[in-house]
């Protein structure tokens, strides 16, 4: 059975990819601090990738154009609400978080509309999103960027377990939303 996207109109998916923004800037920071509490500093952040979940669920529930604007924005504000003292995502960061998240949203957004399970959906968006993401950071690289190419492989096996935890926990609240609908 084809998914049907929760969200229908203009309004409604304004709101949500609002929310997903929201969400994308108070998860990370959530993280952090509980980081910082425990003494590991923004490790759990890049580890469990918190505000990946929200870009997901937003391209899923609201569709591609929600997805991609979320993704697009969320880093982007959260960098301007956290410069002050410790930005995130740090500033060589920022537009290849803008671009992978950008994709994200708008891959799951597409996918949605798919028969594909939300586990096979989700599965596709992450590999075009790090991929996009890899040749921008190589693309860079060449262009002069003082983000080095190691960091793609770097960043895939520190948000390991983030891919793990989305793994489980997109499919299963999509399923839930779909189930409540009906």
């Amino acid at each position: 059975m084809e998914r049907t996207l929760v969200c229908k109109t203009r309004k409604t998916k304004a709101f949500a990819a609002l929310l997903a923004v929201v969400s994308s800037v108070l998860l990370p920071q959530l993280f952090h601090g509980l980081g910082i509490l425990s003494g590991l500093g923004s490790a759990l952040g890049e580890t469990f990738l918190p505000m990946h979940i929200a870009i997901f669920l937003v391209g899923f529930f609201a569709g591609a154009w929600a997805g991609l604007a979320s993704g697009v924005l969320a880093p982007l504000v959260s960098f301007a609400l956290t410069a002050a003292w410790t930005p995130m995502p740090a500033a060589a960061m920022l537009p290849f978080m803008m671009i992978e998240l950008g994709v994200y949203g708008l891959t799951t957004g597409l996918l949605a509309h798919t028969r594909l399970p939300a586990f096979l959906s989700l599965l596709l968006a992450q590999l075009a999103g790090r991929a996009v993401r890899a040749l921008a950071i190589v693309l860079g690289s060449l262009m002069g960027s003082a983000l080095p190419v190691s960091v793609i492989w770097t960043s895939l096996l520190t948000g390991l377990p983030g891919l793990v935890l989305q793994w489980v926990l997109i499919p299963l609240i999509v399923f839930y939303a779909e189930k409540r609908r009906g």
